[in-house]
């Protein structure tokens, strides 16, 4: 009987070494969690019958530390969660690890080939949060976009004289006939820039007229556009007017501009003249020079224009019980039924974590507890050896008497 026991500690202290040296030799795998031998002791009948190894459970409570890389499609999770990946053979596999980079196709894959997935993003760039599949980057230009809206917040200064506009007309091309002025960059449908400049000119106590050229042509509409402050320096007349430039001379082979603008907020004030704000929505076109990750998982691409467009975002699976996930080669684990059924979220949202882009996780091992297991273990196994050995010095001693 002690033979056995001896035997089964052996062979259980075997398999710790096994999940031991696998910890060891992981520790510098990317998104690994380490492992541990779960040992059961074996009756028959009350007898001792020596020990086995029940279970090597995985530890997904301790996360690993994050390290910086900059590459623009690392990630790295911070709390709960698995990437979702679809293999080349059709499966469905679960990682810590988040080294991606983009195919020739623009997908977004794991060094094995395996498709990082998420939620695209529609024509119209719509997010589909309702549809799960390969997360894709547009390689395309990013097409100009004709500015629509134009918005400026400005302060007049009350204390200048007022100019008769019609002793002194105004002309853009002489400064005593204006008090101010800005300018802002337009686009047209063709996003090729076009500067349009505000002149302001104070005609009677606490009333504006402005004027516009954009280029050196007068783009003014009929009637022209007054801006009226009440006694305390509001705005409240004149917030908002709309240019329709159609010139050929401007506009060229693009559509025809058509430009509202905002002056909600701005004041007139016994200070200099200055602008506090200056937007307008337009830009031209741009190709694309790099991607972003956001912490919910969006992830934009990036263009030589400055404009960034949603490309789609990356969904996080967890599960009720992740022991129960199986481990698979290349950094993944793969879902069984004792896992239980896979729950799909987006990053931040209920109990999955964040992602961090630019960072890799690396694994949980800890080295310097894994070498004190290596050495309990050694000694486990040299102990059970000599056991054999004396249950072997006995028997030949037995047989030596008999």
């Amino acid at each position: 009987m002690s033979f056995n026991i001896a035997l089964s500690g052996l062979q259980a202290t075997t398999q710790d070494l096994n999940t031991i040296s696998n910890n060891i030799a992981n520790s510098s795998t990317v998104g690994f969690r380490s492992g541990r031998s779960e040992f059961s002791a074996i009756y028959n009948g009350g007898q001792a019958g020596g020990v086995n190894v029940m279970n090597t459970s995985q530890n997904f409570s301790a996360g690993g530390s994050l390290t910086y890389t900059g590459r623009q499609l690392d990630m790295g999770i911070q709390g709960e969660g698995f990437f979702v990946l679809s293999g080349q053979d059709g499966s469905t596999t679960y990682a810590r690890a988040g080294m991606f980079n983009q195919n020739a196709d623009g997908f977004i894959t794991d060094p094995a080939g395996s498709r990082l997935q998420g939620y695209p993003v529609g024509a119209a760039g719509n997010l589909q949060t309702g549809n799960v599949t390969d997360l894709q980057v547009q390689a395309g230009a990013l097409p100009a976009k004709a500015t629509s809206t134009i918005g400026l917040i400005s302060n007049l200064d009350a204390r200048v004289e007022v100019i008769d506009p019609v002793a002194n007309p105004f002309d853009s091309d002489d400064a005593s006939t204006y008090h101010s002025s800005s300018t802002v960059t337009a686009y047209d449908s063709l996003g090729k820039e076009h500067a349009l400049t505000q002149y302001y000119v104070k005609t009677s106590d606490n009333t504006w007229s402005v004027h516009y050229m954009m280029g050196d042509t007068d783009v003014t509409p009929a009637g022209g556009h007054q801006l009226t402050f009440d006694s305390d320096g509001m705005l409240t007349g004149g917030q908002d007017i709309t240019l329709d430039i159609t010139d050929p001379n401007i506009v060229g082979g693009a559509s025809d501009m058509n430009l509202a603008l905002s002056y909600d907020k701005s004041t007139q004030y016994a200070s200099d003249y200055n602008n506090s704000s200056l937007s307008q929505n337009g830009y031209t076109s741009g190709e694309l020079n790099g991607i972003r990750l956001d912490d919910s998982g969006m992830l934009y691409g990036t263009y030589t224009n400055g404009q960034e467009q949603l490309q789609g975002q990356v969904v996080l699976a967890d599960f009720n019980n992740p022991n129960g996930l199986e481990p698979v080669s290349n950094n993944a684990w793969a879902a069984t039924n004792a896992a239980g059924q896979p729950i799909i979220g987006t990053p931040t949202t209920g109990t999955l974590g964040s992602i961090a882009g630019g960072y890799l996780e690396g694994s949980n091992v800890d080295q310097t507890a894994e070498m004190v297991n290596l050495m309990t273990a050694q000694r486990n196994y040299q102990s059970n050896a000599k056991v054999l050995d004396a249950n072997s010095t006995m028997q030949q001693a037995l047989l030596n008497a008999i």
